[in-house]
């Protein structure tokens, strides 16, 4: 997605802060960060406390045991052909 794209899909017209650096950052409301790589976006980050929760395929991520998390993260990525990353703490600054 563009950064236009995910304002749209947030509902938002646009972040609360802008960060560049080797991933651009744009923090938006509710604990949303989203971080791009040549303009689109590569990973998604929310705050566990203030932000939304988030469901996959059903599944709610927000405020789960990460042990309980976890695997099914690795299960559905490997259904789907993708690949995980993650983790409670975000990896970038």
């Amino acid at each position: 997605m563009s950064q236009a794209d995910v304002a749209e899909a947030l509902q938002a017209s646009g972040p609360l802060q802008r960060a560049d650096g080797p991933y651009a950052q744009e923090d938006f409301a509710d604990g949303v960060k989203v971080f791009y790589e040549e303009g689109r976006m590569a990973c998604v980050a929310l705050d566990a406390v203030t932000g939304p929760q988030v469901l996959l395929a059903g599944f709610a991520l927000a405020g789960r045991d990460p042990e309980e998390a976890y695997p099914y993260l690795l299960d559905h990525a490997a259904e789907h052909g993708n690949w995980l990353a993650y983790t409670p703490m975000s990896p970038w600054p």
